[in-house]
């Protein structure tokens, strides 16, 4: 998940590839509205498992955002009793914005789809660090 002050962006894997699923909108800084959209994704998909990405600023320093980040985490938790991993996720929304501007997306489109573009990008490289460890 990549989680923004209006925006949810989530993706979806069954272990290997990460595929991009959805983003959720909600009024600015209502993280409880979040955690209600997201019920229906996570009991319909029998989630055990959620990886958040964790924004720290590029010095790896934790900041205001990382921390409403880490509150977040805490909800997810408490409220689905899953285990919520912390990923890095620094410039993962520059990467999807380079990914879509290679592929020629429309401005309008990516600011659809960049949350959710992003969420792919911070479990898809949840996953190869796992795979990797098991090597």
């Amino acid at each position: 998940m990549d989680l923004g002050t209006k925006t949810l962006g989530v993706a979806i894997s069954k272990g290997v590839i990460a595929s991009t699923l959805t983003t959720l909108h909600f009024a600015d800084s209502d993280y409880d509205k979040a955690i209600s959209l997201l019920k229906p994704i996570i009991e319909e998909n029998k989630i055990e498992k959620v990886v958040l990405g964790l924004p720290k600023n590029m010095n790896g320093s934790v900041g205001p955002r990382a921390l409403t980040t880490l509150a977040f985490k805490e909800k997810l938790e408490s409220t689905f009793n899953v285990d919520v991993v912390m990923q890095d996720e620094r410039l993962s929304t520059k990467e999807a914005e380079y990914y879509m501007l290679e592929a020629d997306v429309s401005r309008k489109k990516r600011k659809q789809k960049i949350d959710s573009l992003a969420a792919t990008i911070i479990l898809q490289t949840y996953l190869d660090k796992e795979r990797n460890e098991k090597i």
